[in-house]
């Protein structure tokens, strides 16, 4: 679809490093030309120590806001001025409105992750999760997972530098929301085996499994998987990872992060402009074949 570029376009963005590869600018254009809004989305390559200069100059330049990927989305919560709950309890956010002048953060990954599920039929309020992981991903969507009503999360980490921080947001969590919400050492298989057994669904929120080295799992015992659980992986490269694989032929139903990616930018879109994502073209155009 050609758009035309006239003195009244307005500007979105997205700021990290590396940006060559990201599928935002296609889905946002496309979404802008479907429905007739006269905004214009550029990904540019920014290193995190260049992103004040990069927010002083959006903010020159009264773009109406931007999407911040790795390694970003932490530097760019202490840029904004106000920050949603999900961002604050996170530290760290995805998306950025700009209200004349005035920068909000929010996180979207967790919305789309939240969509992602309901699109396969899954309704997570007042259910138990499994989530393997607590760096950003995983991150987003414990924090969106305990906002919008689940019962109990168990979240499962090696002891490095991104359990440390999960203890503190897992204690912000079970402040702050009605979620019962654990944090275990991964090398715990006992309870962990114990943990899926009552989960409704299970979350890897790692790169465990991701291309070029697609030969390996998360959960390397099959028998640790039910008929009833609802296996989640973030990975959408491959389509199809080890564990998802694992988990199928026990019997669950497994689905990848590939709709989660298209919903955590519908989430941003309607942020920005406050009109919905025409998802279904946008779905047909860029994912069918991915």
């Amino acid at each position: 679809m050609t758009k035309e570029i006239t003195g009244h376009t307005g500007l979105l963005c997205l700021l990290g490093s590396p940006v060559a590869h990201s599928i935002s600018p296609a889905m946002h254009n496309e979404a802008c030309g479907q429905l007739g809004l006269d905004y214009a989305y550029l990904a540019f390559d920014i290193p995190e120590e260049k992103m004040p200069e990069a927010v002083d100059a959006l903010k020159l330049m009264k773009a109406r806001g931007w999407n911040i990927t790795m390694p970003g989305k932490n530097i760019m919560c202490r840029l904004a001025d106000k920050l949603s709950p999900a961002s604050r309890i996170s530290g760290a956010c995805n998306t950025i409105v700009n209200d004349n002048g005035i920068l909000t953060a929010y996180t979207t990954d967790g919305i789309g992750f939240m969509d992602a599920v309901a699109e396969n039929g899954v309704d997570l309020k007042g259910r138990t999760m499994t989530l393997l992981g607590a760096g950003g991903a995983a991150t987003a969507i414990l924090v969106q997972a305990a906002l919008d009503g689940l019962k109990e999360i168990n979240v499962f980490n090696i002891k490095d530098g991104f359990y440390e921080r999960a203890q503190e947001i897992v204690a912000t969590l079970n402040e702050q929301t009605g979620c019962k919400v654990s944090l275990h050492d991964f090398s715990d298989e006992a309870v962990l085996r114990q943990a899926i057994g009552r989960s409704d669904i299970l979350v890897n929120g790692t790169n465990v499994g991701m291309a070029p080295n697609t030969d390996r799992s998360i959960i390397t015992d099959p028998s640790m998987f039910h008929p009833d659980l609802f296996v989640f992986d973030v990975i959408y490269n491959p389509q199809e990872t080890k564990l998802l694989r694992l988990a199928r032929e026990a019997g669950c139903r497994t689905a990848n992060g590939m709709y989660m990616l298209l919903y955590q930018g519908a989430a941003s879109f309607r942020l920005w402009t406050g009109h919905d994502m025409p998802v279904e073209i946008i779905k047909e155009k860029y994912f069918s074949n991915k």
